[in-house]
């Protein structure tokens, strides 16, 4: 495999740090993205924020490709995007952007925009579209897991849940080759589960119990205020979780096997290697 110069957008997160280190191991030259710059011997941290569009230009100055997603706390979709890929256009470099996962049934949704702003950009592109991340129950979750409540407006509704490994393994297929160009990848666990089985399957591999419960959506905006989100954020979770409900989270697909060659990592397999004490 040719050693090529990538650029990683969100180098720091749950996705971005893991892709760096896949690149890094495979031998590529990694710019590697973010609001603090965190350094690392492996990559060139460089800071970099999306609300100041001004400094793309040298940022994907001399890259062959981009790994591009939304910082998790913002809803700015199409005001943050859509500058990274005028500038890779004008540029040449390749994008691969980290969507969501059905999308694609909405033309409205900001992140379908994006999506068909990339289509129609002329530049390589390869769009992946994840479902939610097992990694959550180990991040985003944690202090209610540690508390023994998992309280969430999932119904019982069921998902097939990803391992973070799986996605970043995934990006680094599409972004080194040129084989999944001009593509939209689904990607998902090999199972899908309820939020009360998943975390039956924590409480067993922690040893602590774990108990799911369903809150009212009304509830769940309130708890996510309190706990210093504003009104759009919260509303915007809840919304993801009427997906949940509706059982449209439960589609297994083929698409982690197409890009890496190999089965996602089961909900059982991520918990065992990230949760266990």
């Amino acid at each position: 495999m040719t050693p090529q110069r990538i650029a990683v957008f969100g180098a720091t997160g749950t996705v971005g740090s893991l892709l760096v280190d896949v690149l890094v191991k495979q031998g590529h030259q990694v710019r590697a993205l973010s609001r603090k710059a965190t350094a690392r011997p492996d990559a060139e941290a460089v800071r970099f924020d999306f609300s100041q569009p001004s400094k793309l230009g040298a940022i994907l100055e001399g890259v062959d490709a981009a790994y591009l997603l939304m910082p998790a706390d913002s809803l700015n979709v199409i005001e943050y995007m859509g500058p990274v890929i005028r500038a890779a256009a004008e540029r040449g470099v390749k994008v691969v952007f980290q969507s969501v996962m059905g999308v694609e049934a909405n033309e409205a949704d900001p992140y379908r925009q994006v999506e068909l702003q990339l289509e129609r950009s002329g530049v390589p592109y390869v769009i992946l579209r994840p479902n939610w991340f097992s990694d959550n129950f180990h991040l985003m979750w944690s202090h209610d897991i540690r508390a023994g409540q998992l309280p969430l407006p999932a119904g019982t509704g069921e998902t097939s849940f990803i391992d973070a490994r799986d996605i970043a393994e995934a990006a680094a297929a599409a972004l080194t080759t040129r084989q999944f160009d001009g593509q939209a990848f689904t990607l998902t666990g090999p199972q899908a589960l309820s939020f009360a089985n998943a975390a039956a399957v924590i409480s067993r591999v922690t040893g602590r119990p774990l108990e799911y419960v369903a809150l009212s959506e009304g509830a769940f905006i309130l708890r996510m205020r309190d706990a210093g989100f504003d009104t759009p954020y919260a509303e915007m979770l809840a919304e993801l979780f009427a997906a949940v409900r509706e059982q449209w989270t439960a589609t297994t697909t083929d698409g982690v096997q197409l890009l890496t060659g190999h089965a996602p990592r089961s909900f059982e397999q991520y918990a065992e290697e990230r949760m266990k004490p």
